[in-house]
Order: C-alpha cells, then structure tokens, then sequence
C-alpha cells in the first residue's frame, strides 16, 4: 500500500440511508474529500481516483455482494474496499471481490457523529497493512475510538452486548424487577453509563429485534434469539424513544447497533 493510499484523502463513498449520510458528514469535517453515492450506478468515473472506497448499503448479504462486485469492477485491484456491517460476515463478503486482502469492515457502534467507538474488523484474508491503516483512518473520525476485532457474528460488541440485553429483557418479563430498579442496579451495580432498558429504548427495540434475529439465523445460538416480550412490543409499535413508547421514555433515539 503506497503512502497516499494509506492517508485515504479522497473517499467513495457508497450508499444513501442514515449510517452513509453520517458517514460523509463526519469524513468531510475530518478532512477528507468524500464522493457520495447514492448507488453504484454509473460510477465508474467518479471512483477511478478514490484512495479508498466504504459501501454502506443496507445490511443484507445479497445487496452487499452485489454492490461490492459491482465497485470491484470499477476501482483498481489494489484500491481499498470497506463494507461497513453490523452482522455479516466480512470473510464471505471479501471471497467474492479480486483481491480479497484489500477488503476489510468497519461498523459503527452509536451515531457516526459522536463519540464512541468503530470496530475494524479483521476478515480472514484482510492484509496487516490495510489494517493498521484503517486504525489511523478511523481515530482521524472525531470522538471516534478504533478497536481492532476478528470476523465473527456480531464481532465484538454486539456479541457479548445482545445475549445480556436479552436476558435483562426476559428477567423484566418474568417481573423480577422494575425497569426502573433494573436500571438503576445495573447502572450503578456495574458502572454502566446507562441501564440496559434504557439503553434499548434509546437504540430502538426495532432495531435490536433486527440485529438479534440476524445473528441468531446465522449462529443458531439460543442467546441471540429475541425474547417473546421484545416480539411483541415491536409488533405493537413499542420501538422506544422514537415512538415515546418502551421500556422506560425519553429522547428521540439516534443510535444503531
């Protein structure tokens, strides 16, 4: 990787939802000059000169794929290629581009602007270099922590935050405590910065519900298997801040899992 490459200035930037907008916001205030497009559509001018390209197209495996095969076709074999992912796995993905060393993840953990952390994540052939530059890449991101993980379902995070969000979920369920008393417990009891229960009104039960039944296809492991009740509030429109109707009330929820 040449040393302009690994300062990844000019960024194409794949994909038109909340995480792409957030994305090309925080790139262009860190710095960077970033090409935003909404699809792949007649790109092939535009990302010719890009030092690295992210797609952040929604998280569903075929779209990916599609979308990554079609930004292959378009850069250099030695350009770069991010998808940015909350569940799927990054080794598949790659095994499906020329070059697969050039292609690793990243996944944003909270709104992308703000403070928390991204997770690099590491695919079975991504080379060490382009690792170690998307540390650096990612730190450049105001507020942002990069943490270095291993291509597993949910990689880090999520892998060890659902299955506990979960069971406070079922223990609410089975009326050991108030969501109120749960919180506080956990939340001073752990040196959390949030109760659990206010942390999935303010990520969304919708969104949990998502992200929980999408590792729970892929792993078949009863621990990311949504409870009852969760079904059951999304179902009735129960999705938290955004509906001022969960758990517990509050502000409008601008974090994704």
């Amino acid at each position: 990787m040449s040393e302009s490459t690994a300062d990844f200035k000019r960024i194409g930037l794949i994909g038109s939802g909340t995480a792409a907008t957030g994305i090309a916001e925080a790139l262009t205030a860190a710095g960077r000059e970033v090409i935003a497009l909404g699809s792949t559509r007649g790109a092939g001018a535009d990302l010719a000169d890009a030092d690295l390209v992210l797609e952040a197209v929604p998280d569903e495996a075929e779209v990916k794929q599609a979308v990554l095969a079609e930004i292959a076709d378009v850069i250099g074999e030695g350009t770069p290629l991010v998808t940015v992912t909350a569940t799927l796995s990054v080794t598949e993905l790659a095994a499906g581009v020329p070059n697969p060393p050039r292609v690793a993840g990243l996944h944003f953990l909270g709104p992308v602007a703000g403070p928390g952390v991204v997770e690099v994540v590491r695919a079975l052939r991504t080379g060490e270099d382009l690792v170690q530059a998307l540390v650096a890449f990612a730190g450049s991101i105001e507020g942002k922590q990069p943490v270095v993980v291993g291509d597993r379902p949910g990689f880090l995070v999520n892998a060890l935050q659902l299955p506990y969000l979960n069971d406070v979920i079922q223990e609410f369920d089975d009326g050991l405590a108030s969501a109120e008393d749960i919180d506080t417990a956990l939340r001073l009891g752990l040196g959390y910065r949030a109760g659990p229960l206010e942390t999935l009104d303010r990520i969304g039960l919708d969104v949990h519900l998502r992200t929980t039944e999408a590792l729970y296809a892929v792993t078949r492991d009863r621990r990311y298997a949504p409870p009852p009740l969760l079904r059951r509030m999304v179902a009735a429109g129960f999705l938290g801040d955004k509906t001022g109707q969960g758990f517990r009330t509050g502000g409008a929820a601008t974090e994704e899992e």
